[in-house]
């Protein structure tokens, strides 16, 4: 079938890297973006970690003007699908035909829903937990630690610890909430360590918890632990992960137990490819979702070219590149993580607490870290791949 309108649904990061894969591969179609929220695609990293950093205005979260000429719907949601049809339908009514689907939805924060007394949520609407996902979310955070409230971060991760961070930067006291050794679960116990390590030096507590719930509490917000501690913040961020936007495609048969899952070409089927934080895809650890800003643009390289072109498509060959910053330390990771155990390799840097290490995994990968150790990414790739002989210069060729 020869493809000659193409929508895409999702207007973040794979999705613009889709439309503009789609014309560098020669589409020349009519292409059409779907997108819920209402501006240009924007670097959502960088809400978490420079937004409360400096006294810029957001500027750092801005990208470049799209160039991919398609028609634009921003500030509309795709409410359904009609695979047989060829149809996305949307809030208020409209339907868009197609006779190619890039499903780029994303995805949105999961949130702990605040009660009062008896779990009567408050009239008037307003509560002191706060997630994270858009601009909107980053400017009313960056407004209300402004006056230096004490916070309460709930979750342990990537986003809380960088929430956490920016916070205690801005002058608060500040508590992380997990039911881990935060960074543990995404990054193992040793680079862990490093961050929580650095993060208690600066002034960060951290409280073990079981699951967390919110009470709505005058004119603060408690947190109750499940051994029914409470701790009192005048602001609670939670930064518990996210939950895939798929919800308007019940009734496609898109969806597998719940999840939309995609092949190594990123489709779901012949007209319909999926990429970014929606889509589980194959992986050497099996079929995940890899919610990370390099993983939705790899992914969604591979889908435009494989909606185009089918099994003549390349397929998706994926390591993960993952960064975060925060009380101090920088950390840029090649390769699957959790890493377990310590590394196999450690090299230390030129600048106090710098470290690049590697991790031979079970599966025959490698990791490679780099702590506040500057080295350009294509280098640690090779450090992942090759081991630490990829570090020593290359032998002179004999004449």
């Amino acid at each position: 079938m020869t493809m000659r309108r193409i929508v895409v649904v999702g207007n973040g990061i794979a999705g613009l890297t889709a439309c503009d894969s789609l014309r560098s591969a020669g589409f020349d179609g009519e292409l059409t973006v779907v997108g819920a929220e209402r501006h240009h695609p924007y670097s959502r990293p960088a809400l978490s970690k420079a937004l409360l950093h400096g006294n810029d205005a957001l500027q750092a979260h801005e990208l470049p003007e799209p160039t991919h000429a398609a028609t634009e719907l921003l500030g509309i949601s795709a409410t359904g699908l009609d695979v047989d049809a060829r149809l996305v339908r949307l809030d208020g009514g409209g339907e868009l035909p197609y006779d190619g689907l890039v499903i780029a939805s994303g995805s949105r924060a999961k949130s702990l829903v605040p009660v009062q007394g008896a779990g009567v949520p408050r009239e008037d609407g307003f509560h002191r937990e706060l997630t994270l996902r858009t601009i909107e979310d980053a400017i009313l955070l960056k407004e209300r630690v402004a006056s230096r409230p004490s916070v309460i971060v709930i979750g342990g991760g990537p986003l809380g610890m960088e929430v956490a961070s920016g916070c205690l930067h801005a002058g608060c006291e500040v508590t992380v909430v997990s039911d881990v050794k935060p960074l543990s679960r995404q990054l193992g116990a040793h680079l862990a360590d490093i961050f929580t390590s650095a993060a208690i030096r600066r002034g960060l507590r951290v409280v073990g918890s079981g699951k967390a719930r919110l009470i709505d509490h005058g004119a603060g917000t408690r947190v109750v632990l499940a051994d029914g501690t409470e701790h009192a913040a005048d602001l609670v961020v939670t930064a518990i992960g996210d939950e895939p936007n798929v919800g308007w495609l019940a009734g496609s048969d898109l969806l597998t137990n719940g999840s939309l899952r995609v092949d190594s070409r990123g489709r779901v089927r012949a007209d319909i490819v999926a990429a970014g934080d929606v889509a589980f895809f194959p992986t050497l650890r099996g079929m995940q979702r890899v919610p990370l800003w390099t993983s939705a643009i790899d992914q969604a390289k591979v889908a435009a070219v494989g909606l185009l072109q089918g099994d003549a498509a390349p397929e998706l060959n994926f390591t993960p590149y993952f960064w975060t910053e925060g009380f101090g330390v920088s950390l840029k990771s090649v390769g699957f993580t959790p890493v377990a155990g310590t590394p196999d390799f450690c090299e230390p840097g030129r600048e106090n607490g710098s470290v690049l290490m590697r991790w031979q995994n079970d599966d025959g990968s490698g990791t490679a870290a780099a702590v506040n150790y500057r080295i350009p990414i294509p280098k640690l790739r090779r450090l992942a791949d090759a081991g630490p002989a990829a570090l020593r210069p290359a032998a002179a060729a004999r004449v």
